[in-house]
């Protein structure tokens, strides 16, 4: 070499802790040729497959435990939430067995009494995100009207909602049931 240092080599093999492999032509010591070939795992494919099906096999258990925790956190979240809708009905049964309790007092006030009755359960709806609906006069929504008549109305505009039978809850998409609803039809 030019610049006056020693080449290196690279250590013996049997520092490096392997045997020392024969050179060419040589034949193999007999420790070379009893030893077993080295086991390589990552060239074995038998050892391959086993590890990649145990792989998928804890995968599919991960996945079916996961399937059954979600079941089990839908069921609580669904009984939650039938508790709590229940319980902002109580109210509501509590007035009508009131009411039913006053049945043989004045009309009026019985009358009067239910109304109020009506009135908390319309808002109980709404709280719950089904506000009550009854316009006339509109332009007929196939989303938010379900016809259940056509009336000839000559002061009326063409499919206009002329009257209104049952109404109607919900809003935005979220309908709990659609307007009955009698409908204006075109004159001819």
């Amino acid at each position: 070499m030019a610049t006056g240092q020693q080449p290196t080599t690279p250590p013996p093999r049997e520092q490096q802790g392997e045997a020392p492999s024969p050179q060419q032509g040589e034949a193999p010591s007999p420790q070379q040729a009893d030893a077993p070939p080295p086991q390589q795992p990552a060239d074995d494919p038998a050892a391959v497959l086993d590890e990649l099906q145990d792989r998928w096999r804890r995968a599919l258990a991960d996945l079916d435990n996961l399937r059954k925790r979600h079941a089990k956190e839908l069921e609580r979240v669904r009984d939650e939430e039938r508790a709590r809708t229940a319980a902002v009905w109580l109210p509501v049964v509590d007035n009508l067995e009131r009411a039913l309790a006053h049945a043989d007092s004045d009309p009026d006030a019985v009358l009067k009494g239910i109304e109020a009755v009506r009135t908390q359960a319309v808002e109980v709806l709404r709280g719950l995100g089904y506000p009550r609906y009854e316009e006339t006069g509109v332009p007929f929504d196939p989303t938010r009207h379900e016809v259940v008549g056509v009336v000839d109305t000559p002061d009326a505009e063409p499919n206009t909602v002329a009257q209104v039978v049952s109404p109607g809850y919900g809003a935005n998409g979220r309908q709990l049931r659609p307007a009955y609803v009698v409908v204006s039809k075109r004159q001819e």
